[in-house]
């Protein structure tokens, strides 16, 4: 079961961690590459700063995005700012964020997010929380998934294992973590087809889609290939 005070204070604490390692950057920094196709790490601080607020959309009843068309230009014109400028539109959007989210609320209530998908408000924290751990991994300047800390791998596993759970492009897969513990997913019934083994940090790189499984031990077949998320 989810804790959202908890993990608000997740929030608050992996948001800390990845604004101090941006203010060791120099301006060259933000036009740089990130390790999303297309995307420099200006486009991910901007894109972070904008899901914040469209969050807080969400927990106001609102709808996330404007437009899909509307969000794409928001990220790319918040792209090419000066990283002072950035760093403090992502200060300031974590903190609306947090402020909606103290405001007594029905945690229990069904949310909308974007493409119809649903879940419930007390997830949200959460979702927010994996949108800035695994984006300060996008930013390829030196936080890396073995760095995320041990219950956010944990949890952000079972959530992407459960994605993909009954998907008909997905066999039927056991995955292994280093613990000895076994995940179901994949489209199978009757039990895992394959089972992929190997360390906690590979498997949520190989089920994000932000490492290649080429780390990860298979039996049973080749290692699935995972849609898109």
């Amino acid at each position: 079961m989810s804790d959202h005070v908890r993990d608000l204070a997740s929030v608050r604490g992996a948001t800390e961690r990845l604004l101090a390692a941006a203010e060791l950057w120099d301006e060259s920094t933000v036009p740089a590459p990130s390790r999303l196709p297309g995307w420099s790490r200006g486009h991910v601080l901007a894109h972070l700063s904008r899901n914040a607020d469209a969050l807080r959309n969400v927990l106001r009843g609102l709808p996330m995005y404007a437009g899909g068309e509307i969000r794409d230009r928001e990220i790319e014109a918040g792209a090419p700012r000066p990283l002072a400028e950035q760093l403090a539109d992502l200060r300031a959007s974590t903190e609306r964020f947090l402020a909606e989210a103290a405001l007594p609320a029905d945690w229990s209530r069904t949310v909308q997010l974007r493409n119809g998908v649903t879940d419930s408000a007390s997830e949200l924290p959460f979702r927010r929380w994996a949108e800035i751990e695994l984006h300060h991994v996008d930013l390829g300047a030196g936080y890396e998934l073995e760095d995320l800390p041990e219950d956010f791998t944990v949890r952000e596993t079972d959530f992407l294992a459960e994605r993909f759970v009954r998907h008909p492009q997905v066999v039927s897969t056991g995955i292994r973590s280093g613990d000895g513990r076994l995940r179901t997913t994949g489209g199978g019934a009757d039990g895992p087809h394959v089972v992929v083994s190997g360390s906690d940090a590979e498997l949520l790189g190989w089920l994000s889609g932000r490492r290649d499984g080429s780390a990860l031990t298979v039996e049973g077949g080749p290692l699935p290939v995972l849609p898109p998320l």
